[in-house]
């Protein structure tokens, strides 16, 4: 699910640069924020201000998250890449994999980059969530002036965060068949986290209502009972039901695990994050300091448009993505698929929860032979379907009319993958140049070892070769 939620992070980061510019009045000055040099003499930015601050912050996360997640999706691009069928699309493709080649040396250093990244993001979650909550905790209005903000806004971020996540992703689970990918433990785990975000949410509101009774302060006190007895009672009220209490459902194991239930109580979660920012926002502003200046808060027709039309514009980039971008990372799925299978088996079997794979204890008995020493499994060739498929495909050998080619000539290939290979009834050259991608996956499936070697090393690239210098 990854790949997805840093998508969503960065349209929904760019969804938040564009309101501060749009209430700017004039957004084609929008630059002025920046500290660059400029034909005004001492005009500056003002430092000290947590607006400015914000634009960095900002601009820093969409940058951090925009790498990470481009450097994620570099194997798939090249995979897209190389099956293209357009000269268009394998252009552009070609573009966006920067030239990646599937080398050692590529994954090392991909392995290496996202490493650095995600150690640099992880923080930056922190920081980002903790300037933006700067904008209120550093003013003197009742109800924004509370040293509780930065924690509290980075749980309620990783609270709408994992909510909004669980959301596309349950939609786009059935939209687009990705059962198998995106399974219903990754959405119990999901609201896991949001149960948990969603108590300290509200240990959060607990300690602001307390800290205004032991400050002693009347205009603190009263911002906080106002919020909850006064006109605004209902959306005080409807925050504290869907951040509060509704997560607590989370605690039964069959309503996690529930699909329709995770989708409502998800939705129901983003609609109390919308009201926590409206009850801190109008509720502290329309009743301050003076009386004189109370009113009630009306949003015009501008504020409406723009709140749906950043929420149309999210929606329009992730359609976007899910359309031309692979949503699951498909380079790590086929790195751990085969390789895992066998134990999830063993723990569906058992019905335990398919993050407890560590503690179980799966025993695979395995022959060692001089083979398996120098990397070579005995492979077993078990699935008849497979194997007539995968004949269908690279054709059947003759010995009445054909020769049976040496085929430890191709790397990765060894005398026992090739005894597995000739049990299989593939023993030409002729026959493995004509593997492709789904051959491959054939093979890996009827053999079960080493997935994915045999594309990596190009067998049938090797074969073409050879059986071209044989001619």
């Amino acid at each position: 699910i990854n790949r997805s939620a840093e998508a969503m992070t960065i349209f929904s980061v760019v969804q938040a640069g564009l309101f501060p510019i749009i209430h700017m009045g004039r957004p084609w000055l929008a630059y002025w924020v920046l500290p660059i040099p400029n034909q005004f003499g001492s005009l500056w930015v003002n430092f000290n201000s947590p607006l400015l601050w914000d634009v960095f912050a900002i601009s820093t996360y969409l940058s951090v998250s925009l790498v990470f997640w481009w450097t994620g999706l570099l194997p798939d691009f090249a995979m897209i890449r190389d099956r293209a069928v357009l000269p268009f699309q394998k252009k552009i493709y070609s573009l966006l994999s920067f030239g990646w080649s599937g080398r050692a040396k590529d994954w090392q250093r991909f392995e290496e980059v996202s490493l650095v990244l995600a150690g640099l993001a992880t923080p930056l979650v922190l920081s980002v969530h903790t300037i933006v909550s700067f904008d209120f905790a550093t003013s003197v209005i009742p109800g924004w002036h509370t040293t509780i903000f930065p924690p509290y806004f980075v749980a309620g971020a990783i609270f709408s965060g994992f909510a909004m996540v669980n959301t596309l992703l349950i939609i786009m689970r059935k939209v687009c068949h990705l059962e198998n990918y995106i399974t219903v433990q990754h959405i119990e785990l999901m609201n896991i986290v949001i149960m948990l975000t969603g108590s300290i949410v509200g240990c959060a509101y607990i300690t602001e209502l307390f800290m205004a009774w032991y400050s002693g302060v009347e205009y603190e006190q009263y911002a906080f009972l106002n919020r909850a007895t006064g006109p605004y009672w209902w959306a005080y009220w409807s925050m504290m039901t869907c951040n509060v209490f509704s997560p607590q459902f989370m605690w039964f194991k069959k309503l996690r695990t529930s699909i329709m239930f995770s989708f409502f109580i998800s939705i129901v979660v983003n609609i109390g994050m919308w009201f926590e920012r409206f009850v801190i926002i109008v509720t502290s502003l329309h009743r301050d300091y003076l009386p004189s200046s109370w009113t009630m808060f009306s949003p015009t027709f501008v504020d409406i448009g723009i709140f749906i039309g950043t929420i149309g514009f999210f929606f329009v980039l992730f359609l976007l993505y899910s359309r031309t971008f692979p949503v699951i990372a498909q380079a790590e799925v086929k790195s751990i698929l085969k390789s895992s299978g066998e134990k999830y088996k063993v723990l569906r079997d058992a019905g335990k929860p398919l993050y407890q794979i560590s503690k179980a204890k799966v025993e695979v008995k395995e022959t060692v032979t001089d083979d398996v020493l120098m990397g070579e499994v005995v492979p077993s060739v078990g699935d008849k379907v497979g194997v007539s498929d995968l004949l269908s495909a690279v054709g059947t050998f003759d010995p009445a009319t054909q020769e049976a080619d040496d085929l430890k000539k191709v790397k990765g290939i060894g005398p026992q993958m090739e005894a597995t290979l000739n049990e299989i009834g593939i023993y030409t050259f002729a026959q493995v140049a004509r593997m492709t991608e789904s051959e491959y996956d054939l093979l890996d499936s009827i053999t079960g070892s080493f997935p994915g070697r045999a594309q990596r090393d190009d067998w049938a690239g090797q074969a073409s070769i050879l059986l071209n210098n044989k001619r």
